[in-house]
């Protein structure tokens, strides 16, 4: 049966970008609003991305926080337990009471694969029933998220992707791991603690490679300290496995898997011999070591999904539409294109929830005040993304890292300063054996914080405040008056501005 339904705002895309832009856009304003999903409402983020991999991390990093204060032995660690927690944290893939929540918000949930036919024209084919056509009297956002890129040559092995590495049944014996950016580092950390034998092979000299080399450091150093075998500037030639299959999610793929590698010469980074490590064997060409693994994830990045959504109907093609991608402060201008509009992921846009579900804010409240001719809230021209890393110990930046406001600024109009993590007694009290470091970069000419990292214990619970000092470009003179608790890890701050050049404080 066919059918056809006119809503206001047309959302491809049930995450929780999708979810936040159908939200603004409707509520107090009386605009309809539709979320067309083929798989789980709630997206990636809440089935196998942030929720999952938190709730493994999260009693991992208790564990370790009590084997180092005094007076407290180590837990056990439960691997079932700790799997079933993760179970009941992805609601056991069962998307229910997202739905719920869609429907009692007044959003309309559509379940199927959304493709644009022509201008505010969607069809959604859906399974075992006839396609519905949707029309929107005002936009179609795409908020369709992003996909794992799996490069050759490891495609034809079946590799892990993210999605197994959270959603984990099998524990393989030896894991190992392509790439050194914060999914690559967060899955080694969960997977060591659940008895994996992990080797990670990075193609660059250090991890995490958007953060401030000290923290990158000390990720290599805590990693490696959890008896994860981390070889950087490794490239990986050749992989093959014998009877790759798919045997369903979080389960060893087949058999054996077998990497060819290579190290640079110019990062003077050896590969070390282990128990995954051998020569090459015969038949397989070039110098190199082969690693033998159980398992493989890739972890090499994401594009945005935007396959199959019919764009060349409208004259677009993917490239197209993210160069037509509005930002924010365009946005709140009024110059968001009428006809289609990227959201999240799917823009191109840092691939972090918390980032697009605000980007999400911005376009709903938008699309709102300009239906309805209210004004748009304002936005700010310069918003940092914040981002946190999970690992052991924690890593947290925002804004620019010290290279990077030197580039922007010059070399004189900088100041940095740092701070050992357990330079205030609070962080010092969070484990007996704390390290770490903290930052703040300094713009002399606005002389207001342009960015910070925080590398120790709950570091990420130290970040929001300095988020807001860059949105709200405080200066430096006027936070040195805000007072932190004592005794607290937020006394930090307190520390990084008295480290401060006397000039800057006054």
């Amino acid at each position: 049966m066919r059918s056809d339904q006119t809503y206001d705002v047309v959302v491809l895309g049930g995450g929780p970008v999708g979810e936040n832009v159908a939200q603004y856009a409707t509520e107090h304003s009386g605009l309809t609003a539709v979320l067309v999903e083929r798989e789980l409402v709630g997206g990636e983020c809440s089935y196998y991305a942030c929720m999952p991999s938190k709730a493994l991390l999260r009693p991992i990093e208790v564990a370790s926080t009590a084997a180092h204060l005094g007076g407290l032995s180590r837990p056990h660690l439960d691997v079932a337990a700790l799997l079933a927690r993760r179970d009941e944290w992805v609601s056991h893939y069962d998307d229910a009471s997202q739905v719920d929540w869609a429907e009692g918000a007044g959003i309309d949930v559509v379940r199927g694969h959304g493709r644009i036919t022509g201008p505010r024209t969607v069809e959604v084919t859906r399974d075992g029933e006839g396609p519905v056509v949707l029309h929107a009297r005002h936009a179609v956002v795409i908020a369709t998220g992003s996909s794992p890129v799996v490069p050759e040559p490891y495609a034809a092995a079946l590799p892990w992707g993210s999605r197994d590495a959270t959603g984990v049944v099998e524990v393989p014996e030896r894991l190992a791991i392509v790439g050194g950016g914060v999914v690559a580092c967060e899955a080694a950390t969960w997977m060591a603690a659940l008895g994996s034998h992990v080797t990670m092979l990075v193609r660059g000299d250090r991890l995490l490679g958007g953060a401030e080399p000290f923290a990158s450091e000390a990720v290599l150093e805590a990693l490696r300290g959890a008896g994860v075998d981390v070889r950087l500037g490794v490239e990986v030639s050749r992989c093959r496995r014998e009877d790759a299959r798919d045997t369903g999610l979080g389960r060893v793929h087949g058999g054996m898997v077998h990497l060819l590698t290579t190290t640079s010469a110019d990062t003077g980074a050896g590969a070390p011999t282990g128990d995954q490590t051998s020569p090459a064997a015969d038949g397989e060409a070039g110098a190199g070591e082969v690693v033998e693994a159980d398992e493989l994830l890739v972890a090499t990045g994401r594009r945005p999904r935007l396959e199959g959504l019919g764009l060349e109907t409208v004259g677009l093609d993917a490239q197209a539409l993210l160069r037509h991608t509005s930002s924010p402060s365009e946005s709140s201008r009024g110059e968001v294109p009428d006809l289609l509009l990227a959201v999240g992921d799917a823009s191109g846009e840092a691939p972090l929830t918390h980032w697009g579900k605000y980007r999400a804010r911005v376009l709903g409240q938008h699309l709102a005040a300009r239906t309805t001719g209210a004004e748009p809230e304002p936005v700010p021209d310069d918003v940092p993304v914040p981002q946190v890393v999970f690992t052991d110990p924690q890593v947290a930046w925002v804004g620019l890292t010290a290279s990077a406001a030197r580039e922007r600024f010059g070399e004189t109009e900088v100041e940095v300063v740092e701070v050992p993590f357990t330079g205030a007694a609070g962080a010092a009290l969070l484990r007996d054996d704390a390290s770490g470091t903290a930052s703040l970069v300094v713009d002399r000419g606005s002389r207001t914080v342009v960015g910070a990292t925080f590398v120790g214990p709950d570091a990420g619970e130290l970040l929001h405040a300095a988020t807001i000092a860059i949105v709200g470009r405080v200066p430096v003179s006027v936070l040195r008056h805000a007072v932190p608790s004592y005794p607290t890890a937020s006394e930090l701050w307190l520390r990084l501005l008295e480290g401060l050049p006397r000039d800057l404080r006054r």
